[in-house]
């Protein structure tokens, strides 16, 4: 199928797609925050600039995007038909796992929170106390 936008909107439309402060991320912070944990954001100290950095926890948090990073088994995870060879490239570099190892390596708990996972509010009363306890489980 065809791609209905022009070259020159669909430049625009991905332009305008954010890499920090989305809302998946957002969703996670506040709580986070609202549960007492103090962490920084996009520390590009740490190997793939983690989401978040809780460092008296010694724990970083990717927030992943399912179609980005072409999450396994989830449905937003599809390379578009068009310019597949492009697409198959550019999520290759999505994935973090070398920068995971890294971390784990030097310590670090590197935690993977999917899009998915926090999409509607009932996921979140499920997997944001998890988290939680994922994250204190680490002390």
């Amino acid at each position: 199928m065809a791609d209905v936008l022009t070259e020159k909107q669909r430049h625009y439309n991905m332009s305008r797609i954010r890499s920090k402060n989305t809302k998946p991320e957002e969703v996670v912070r506040k709580y986070l925050f609202s549960k007492g944990f103090r962490y920084r954001k996009n520390d590009a100290r740490y190997p793939g600039k983690p989401d978040i950095v809780l460092s008296k926890y010694k724990t970083v948090i990717f927030i992943h995007g399912c179609f980005w990073h072409q999450h396994p088994g989830c449905k937003a995870a599809r390379i578009p038909d068009t310019n597949s060879e492009f697409w198959k490239s550019k999520f290759e570099k999505n994935i973090d796992v070398k920068e995971k190892r890294e971390l784990e390596e030097a310590g670090w708990k590197a935690i993977v929170l999917w899009e998915c996972e926090i999409s509607t509010k009932k996921k979140r009363e499920i997997r944001l106390p998890a988290l939680e306890d994922e994250i204190k489980s680490q002390l």
